[in-house]
């Protein structure tokens, strides 16, 4: 039955319709959610008309590597998770790297707590009312969202659920039960499983664990994403690792935040770095076009002929030169292991903080990294602590600190840099955030080590978010997308506008299996984004990241306008759970 009256008609749009094809001229109407009709409305009335003339009329964009889940159930999310619908992400999937806020058991509660909470800043026992993924997502479908959420069962957190913070691989048993609980995850509607290889507790995971709990994401139709095992000098074998799951259980298979870091031993490393650091001074004066993207390229060209042969494959980047993580990531798994006072102790001990650093200095990045002192992010060792950056802590004390490398920080704290990371987490109880970069945050020097992934068609576009309400965030979580558009395709041409947002919207859609939204079209759901290509910019930069960009004027959350000329109108939430 045709529709007589419109909630929101779009007059006069350039449609670039997520597709990849090239735009048309249009106008769009949406009610009740949905994307009701596309082509000429001139003679069809409608609650609000917006003129499209010279903008573009887009999906909203798709978010599916992001740690949003940690927030999203907080009353104050919508505040907290602004910066994404301001850049006109609509849609995020989270539980990403193996971490996440579910499944619990009431064995391993009080370290599975412990874990997560060196990345929420605060106690997760002051919040977390629940075990399952089911009782997670009821909760969030109730209190309602500001945007779509989908979420990944995270192997880290299921497999404390069933071992604790052990640094040891599952026996058969420990394999059924977190199978039950992976497959419990699942029928609740999460869209698969994330691992966190390169992450202690996920990193003691053998072939055995990944091939029994892929087959389970296989046969229930998810999607198996893999934060690597490595990023570094085994990049090739952590590929092959993933690469061999899909091949043996069918499983349709993600790589996470694809990059690569260069690593030799420590002599060449140091000089890498220091190569790194003084071309991004150069780069700054004059842009050379130097190809630090070749080693990755390689990498994507082979993984180009998996896909074309119908492996059910797919990878994403985020389009900056710097991570971020908790501290904790770049220390041995064997100091990780028992509750948290166990773990605080061999900080506060002063032998075992020496055995610590010996660990850091001495370990070798030896595939598979599972063995002792043989873990892949040994980020102290291969860049260096002048590359390892505070991004947040939770007291104020500390807070002088954030945007500094441990070089500076040690300095002002008269003690060495280990010693001042290690007495970071003691006064912070472990609740300690890092970027890790070999220049600085935000550089676009080593930002071109990305610039093939950013380009390759099988690549989609993600934040990586982890928005807490405090610290230096990253700038990526203002300005993801609006840079994309401005930078890669507006200034440098490196896309084109059609392909840029395919790589933003129905791409990361169909990696995730999310249906229904990612394209513009009759029946999809009304997530849009209104922007003028002209100004469409971000003036975010890693001293001061939280500044809103420019040039987008609408926002839609499934109908619903969120960002309007006026500003930002979260409610009443219009966001929706999203399940397989």
């Amino acid at each position: 039955m045709p529709v007589t009256m419109f909630d929101y008609i779009f007059d006069e749009a350039t449609v670039v319709d997520g597709s990849g094809k090239k735009s048309y001229f249009a106008d769009v109407g949406i009610t009740d959610e949905k994307i009701q009709a596309i082509g000429n409305l001139k003679d069809t009335s409608a609650r609000h008309r917006i003129d499209c003339k010279d903008k573009i009329l887009c999906p909203g964009f798709i978010d599916v590597h992001s740690h949003a889940d940690v927030i999203i159930h907080d009353p104050n999310h919508h505040n907290i998770l602004e910066p994404l619908l301001r850049q006109g992400i609509t849609t995020f999937v989270g539980g990403n790297c193996g971490m996440g806020l579910s499944p619990f058991s009431d064995k391993y509660r009080k370290q599975a707590f412990q874990y997560i909470s060196a990345f929420l800043g605060k106690n997760a026992e002051s919040f977390i009312h629940w075990n399952t993924m089911e009782q997670f997502m009821e909760i969030l479908s109730s209190q309602g969202m500001a945007l779509n959420c989908g979420l990944l069962v995270p192997h880290g957190v299921l497999r404390i659920a069933v071992k604790g913070l052990e640094n040891s691989t599952a026996t058969p048993d420990d394999i059924q039960q977190m199978g039950i609980l992976l497959e419990q995850g699942l029928d609740a509607g999460a869209l698969g499983m994330s691992t966190g290889l390169m992450y202690f507790p996920g990193l003691a995971a053998d072939d055995d664990e990944l091939l029994s709990l892929a087959s389970i994401v296989s046969k229930k139709s998810g999607v198996f994403t893999s934060h690597l095992r490595s990023y570094t000098n085994t990049l090739q074998l952590a590929i092959d690792e993933l690469v061999n799951i899909s091949l043996k259980t069918g499983v349709k298979a993600q790589i996470s935040h694809l990059f690569w870091l260069p690593h030799v031993n420590r002599l060449v490393d140091t000089i890498s770095n220091w190569l790194a650091r003084f071309g991004a001074k150069i780069y700054q004066r004059v842009k050379i076009p130097i190809p630090l993207d070749r080693a990755l390229n390689q990498k994507l060209e082979h993984l180009q002929i998996l896909i074309q042969q119908g492996m059910p494959l797919g990878m994403d980047v985020m389009p900056t030169g710097t991570g971020f993580t908790h501290a904790l990531a770049f220390f041995p798994p064997w100091s990780l292991q028992g509750d948290y006072e166990e773990v605080l102790e061999r900080f506060r001990n002063k032998t075992t903080r020496r055995k610590i650093y010996k660990s850091i200095m001495q370990g070798q990045s030896i595939w598979p990294h599972r063995l002792e002192d043989t873990w892949s992010m040994n980020f102290f060792k291969i860049m260096g602590f002048r590359s390892i950056y505070l991004m947040s802590v939770v007291s104020s004390k500390n807070k002088q600190y954030e945007g500094k490398h441990m070089v500076q920080i040690g300095k002002e704290r008269n003690q060495h840099p280990f010693d001042a990371i290690c007495d970071l987490l003691l006064e912070e109880e472990g609740r300690v955030l890092v970027f890790e970069t070999p220049t600085y945050p935000g550089d676009e020097f080593v930002e071109r080590s990305v610039y093939g992934a950013i380009q390759d068609a099988n690549t989609s576009i993600v934040t990586d978010t982890i928005l807490l309400g405090f610290g230096k965030p990253s700038h990526l979580f203002y300005d993801c997308f609006p840079k994309l558009l401005s930078k890669y395709v507006r200034t440098e041409k490196r896309l084109s506008l059609e392909e840029a947002i395919r790589k933003s919207t129905s791409l990361p859609a169909q990696q995730l299996g999310i249906k229904e939204r990612g394209r513009i079209k009759i029946g999809y759901n009304a997530d849009l984004v209104l922007f003028n290509p002209k100004t469409i910019c971000s003036h975010s930069t890693p001293l001061k990241p939280d500044v809103f960009p420019e040039g987008i004027d609408y926002v839609f959350v499934n109908g619903k306008a969120v960002v309007t000329p006026e500003g930002y109108s979260p409610k009443p939430y219009a966001g929706k759970l999203l399940t397989r």
